[in-house]
């Protein structure tokens, strides 16, 4: 079976800075701002505990060392209350943060926070979607509409590119 990949857009976010934020996490608060001089990846998806959401969470989880060996750091963002993340990551073993954006201000910043149409009924909710960040905090890959498959890959090879590995 051939896993057909997204590529990254040319996102008018890529070559701007990453808008900064504070978030509580499962691993404490976290202030983009000081993980300067890291390479970061910062993902949004909609839902702990759902299929595709589980799958790139652990797909993460299974690549950390390659990020730490670069000196990157993995960040997931969705709307779920911190309560939900902590037994998310307890659950699948996450050894990344996991950041509680609960009126989706970060989400919105990042313009992921979307209306959906799911069989006539309008909701909104986060669009899953990657942010490549470099160390000087700059973005510098930008995924929307994310396919779980082969997604975590991609991200590594490009993190590796950016880190100079």
């Amino acid at each position: 079976m051939t896993v057909k990949t997204e590529t990254w857009t040319q996102d008018s976010m890529v070559g701007q800075p990453a808008p900064d934020f504070t978030r509580e996490g499962t691993n404490g608060t976290v202030h983009l701002s000081d993980l300067l001089g890291q390479v970061v990846v910062l993902y949004f998806y909609p839902r702990d505990n759902t299929a595709g959401c589980t799958t790139e969470a652990c797909d993460f989880r299974d690549a950390i060392q390659d990020f730490a060996t670069v000196h990157g750091a993995v960040l997931g963002v969705s709307t779920d209350s911190l309560a939900s993340h902590e037994k998310f990551t307890a659950k699948y073993q996450l050894p990344f943060n996991l950041l509680s954006d609960p009126e989706a201000e970060t989400a919105k910043e990042y313009g992921v926070y979307k209306q959906k149409n799911l069989y006539g009924k309008v909701s909104y909710g986060i669009e899953r979607s990657t942010f490549i960040i470099d160390a000087q905090g700059i973005i510098r890959y930008v995924f929307r509409k994310v396919k779980v498959a082969g997604h975590v890959a991609q991200v590594k090879d490009l993190v590796g590119r950016l880190s100079g590995e």
